[in-house]
């Protein structure tokens, strides 16, 4: 069965189903983190400015800077009320349009395993860093169940179907995140798991959001009308509810830090 590649076009779509996990974890994230206030940040795949977002509230940037390769996430994300004054150009993470030195601190939130070298991307994001800069990522666990729609993927892979992944997707396996952080002789190089959880009124609230994720849409697309019935059927009987109906799900993310070397 021939499957569609994945696209981040839908920005409104996305921002309700991702957008959403994204800034749960980003909270964490960012307390993990523990940055300074008054430094410049670019934020690079920053797609509809979820994170962006947590950046200009929690971080109080001097300067900050989003890029992303689609218009319509960059559109969606200059439409943020707390982001006028953030800088936003269509940009891929492998070639970034910045000069070096250019930045204090350059993060990828969900977006490294979607770099189709994730080698260059963190070269590019230490290329526009001074020394000493913090160099960081946070990534969906894919591999070991982390993935907010895993429960409709693992159903998926049940039927025969394979959901279409990131196509760097073993970066999100914690041990291959050190690797790479340390091939590039970052310092004060650290690891954490983040485990966030999302509450949804009922099924139909997880179903209707969930297959949201472009991953999911891509993997339904084809599927046939009774197919389709049959996993959404599955997939509400392995999903364990609430007393009042409502779902309570959790996911968790492969998160990293360092400093680039001085």
């Amino acid at each position: 069965m021939n499957q569609r590649k994945i696209k981040f076009e839908a920005a409104s779509e996305y921002d309700q189903m991702m957008g959403v996990w994204s800034q749960l974890v980003g909270d964490d994230f960012l307390k993990w983190l523990a940055p300074k206030k008054g430094q410049r940040w670019l934020d690079i795949g920053c797609g509809g400015g979820a994170f962006t977002e947590q950046l200009m509230l929690g971080c109080a940037p001097s300067y900050l800077a989003g890029v992303d390769p689609s218009e319509d996430q960059l559109a969606f994300a200059q439409k943020r009320s707390s982001l006028k004054t953030a800088e936003f150009r269509k940009s891929d993470a492998m070639e970034l349009p910045f000069e070096e030195n250019e930045f204090d601190a350059a993060t990828m939130a969900l977006v490294l395993f979607f770099v189709p070298e994730p080698r260059r991307g963190v070269a590019e994001m230490l290329r526009v860093t001074r020394p000493g800069a913090s160099i960081s990522a946070y990534v969906w666990d894919i591999h070991n169940g982390g993935f907010p729609p895993e429960p409709i993927k693992a159903q998926l892979q049940k039927m025969g179907v394979e959901l279409p992944l990131p196509p760097s997707s073993d970066i999100s396996i914690m041990t291959k995140l050190r690797s790479l952080w340390t091939e590039f002789q970052l310092s004060d190089i650290e690891t954490e798991v983040i485990k966030v959880s999302r509450r949804f009124d009922n099924f139909d609230d997880f179903w209707s959001i969930t297959t949201n994720s472009a991953s999911i849409k891509a993997a339904l697309s084809n599927l046939p009308t009774n197919l389709l019935a049959d996993l959404r059927e599955a997939v509400q009987n392995e999903l364990p509810s609430n007393a009042d109906g409502s779902i309570t799900y959790t996911a968790f993310a492969n998160a990293i830090k360092g400093n680039a070397s001085k």
